[in-house]
């Protein structure tokens, strides 16, 4: 068994708190939430939030039908809890109400969940995401030299548990095709304020083709028919959904630099790749700079937020097309890492060493990706 980052759960539970994990569906949360209650020595109540009964309840904001159905638990457990309306009152009446009670919730969706557990749970709760595997937490089971063996592998079909344990291409495949049916197609769709289907597919599609690039609203629009409010609310609702996550531009100083732009990333390449029924070995792909941008981003993003490194992250680009695809902000300090698949000299932009002159530049390539993977150079 792969352990995750975040396993076990149970340290990170606390009295009168709400532990709320987002995440895709196929994650993990419900396991991490079985194994919670298979080790655990608190008295607990394990429920899904699909539950007709379970939704009555906690969705009631009734006290007296809460505390029945709290009974003498000391734990409650509830997966998928965006499927209960009201769910943020709920919780907030049980938080408030039963002294040590410790109560954690999954949500494959931070739009709905997020919707109702903000406000009603202001300082009683505590967030944590859980993504596909991650590089550095599989090198708690694999040797990093197999890891990196199986690098393209990773490019081609992503890193959701099932997929990556997967022994077979096909079944990567039918994995995939299968996550991106039932949740890109059902739980996205079914999101607050999507009703236009075919626009939302088209507009995921064609994010797809175009990772790495900057994204202009405004012909996303223009090709898909719809007006920009409608494209600015679908991408929301595809970040909140963990489909995508956005970069924006780096403007500080110079006259020339960029602004206002967007690059698209997609949280797993498998499903990217699945979008667009792309399947063939890197070695005969014309988009693998495009694939190793995605790749080293979602796993720093994912490395970041495991290991709580604080950071604000954009691209920086001038009009003059010099560019670097990640800058990394902490403390005052500047770390800019250009990506590139083939181990090529490449030299730091003469403008942005002037602009920002409290900087590291560095160039990652598949020769030395390890320690940008590992958090190693934010240690220079």
């Amino acid at each position: 068994m792969i352990k995750r980052y975040y396993s076990p759960i149970e340290p990170l539970l606390e009295p009168n708190k709400v532990l709320v994990i987002y995440g895709p569906r196929r994650v993990g949360k419900t396991t991490l939430l079985k194994e919670l209650i298979e080790k655990t020595s608190l008295k607990y109540r394990f429920d899904s939030g699909e539950n007709i009964r379970v939704q009555e309840v906690l969705g009631s904001g009734d006290f007296d039908k809460i505390k029945d159905y709290l009974g003498d638990n000391e734990l409650i457990a509830i997966d998928e809890a965006q499927q209960i309306p009201g769910i943020g009152g709920g919780l907030k009446i049980v938080v408030d109400q039963f002294p040590g009670i410790r109560v954690v919730v999954t949500g494959s969706s931070s739009f709905d969940l997020f919707n109702q557990v903000g406000e009603p749970l202001v300082g009683r709760k505590k967030v944590i995401t859980l993504f596909p595997f991650a590089q550095f937490e599989l090198a708690e089971t694999y040797p990093a030299f197999d890891l990196q063996n199986r690098l393209e592998e990773f490019l081609v079909y992503g890193s959701y548990p099932d997929v990556f344990l997967a022994p077979e291409k096909q079944e990567k495949m039918t994995h995939l095709n299968e996550i991106v049916d039932s949740y890109l197609l059902r739980d996205v769709l079914a999101l607050d304020g999507v009703k236009k289907s075919r626009t939302l597919v088209d507009l995921v599609r064609l994010l797809a083709l175009q990772i790495g690039n900057e994204v202009s609203l405004n012909e996303l629009a223009r090709q898909l028919g719809a007006n920009v409010r409608t494209i600015e609310k679908y991408l929301d609702i595809l970040e909140k959904g963990f489909v995508i996550v956005s970069l924006s531009t780096l403007k500080r100083n110079m006259r020339n630099e960029v602004r206002g732009k967007r690059k698209y990333y997609f949280y797993d390449l498998g499903v990217r790749n699945a979008l667009l029924s792309q399947w063939s070995d890197v070695s005969s792909r014309n988009d693998i700079g495009a694939l190793w941008e995605n790749f080293l981003f979602i796993e720093r993003l994912k490395f970041c937020s495991y290991r709580s490194v604080s950071s604000q992250r954009y691209f920086w680009r001038t009009y003059e097309q010099r560019e670097i695809d990640l800058v990394e902000e902490r403390d005052g300090k500047f770390l800019a890492s250009e990506f590139k698949w083939k181990e090529n000299k490449v030299k730091e932009p003469r403008e942005f060493r002037l602009n920002y002159p409290n900087s590291n530049f560095q160039v990652v390539n598949k020769g030395n990706y390890w320690a940008f993977l590992t958090g190693s150079d934010m240690k220079k």
